[in-house]
């Protein structure tokens, strides 16, 4: 077992040794923290460091909980994907009428079914991925004063948006915060949602 810890800790990095041996001691065993121990004094590890990445960690730490705390529940989460779908339907409907202003109908089943996946899938898109992307919010979330943020609290980049927006097409994705604490869209973009401002 012994070896196997110090296999592992060899292959950390100075840094996350540091943070092991410092602010993330108590997450670890004895045997773990034995192993840091040796690895850091092998490495002979400038111990004026410990105090920079320490420092550095704490903070990460705090801002992790101060997250962690403003996470919104389970029953504002279905509130916004309650007020997101009416809002959503009622786009396409708008869409559809617009639409319907320009296009003739086609008795072309194949085309006028592309047409309308197209321009449900790009209302999709358009809704939750360029409302998140500029306002961090949905129109749910501007309701209920709350925003998407990465898991460390900072603003989601454009990326993890739009695997959030596509993982939204994920079956029972929009009732699954109801059984986990966040739902398949926030796990897999690693994000989350919290009050608008946290305390």
């Amino acid at each position: 077992m012994e070896k196997e810890f110090a296999k592992v800790m060899s292959e950390r990095t100075d840094e996350e040794l540091i943070r092991i041996v410092t602010v993330e001691r108590e997450r670890y065993n004895a045997t773990a923290i034995e192993a840091a121990d040796a690895e850091v004094e092998k490495r002979n590890i400038d111990k004026s460091e410990f105090e920079k990445i320490k420092e550095q960690a704490t903070v990460k730490i705090e801002q992790k909980q101060k997250v962690d705390s403003n996470v919104v529940s389970s029953g504002i989460r279905f509130l916004h994907y309650i007020i997101d779908l009416i809002i959503f339907y009622l786009l396409i409907l708008v869409i559809f009428i617009i639409l319907g202003l320009f296009i003739t109908p086609t008795s072309d089943n194949y085309i006028g079914g592309l047409l309308t996946f197209i321009t449900i899938f790009g209302a999709f898109l358009t809704y939750y991925a360029v409302m998140e992307i500029k306002f961090q919010k949905t129109v749910g979330k501007f309701i209920t004063k709350t925003k998407v943020v990465r898991i460390d609290g900072n603003k989601a980049t454009t990326s993890e948006i739009i695997i959030r927006t596509i993982c939204r097409l994920i079956p029972f994705d929009g009732i699954s915060y109801l059984f986990v604490k966040n739902g398949f869209h926030d796990y897999l973009s690693k994000t989350k949602v919290i009050k608008g401002n946290p305390k």
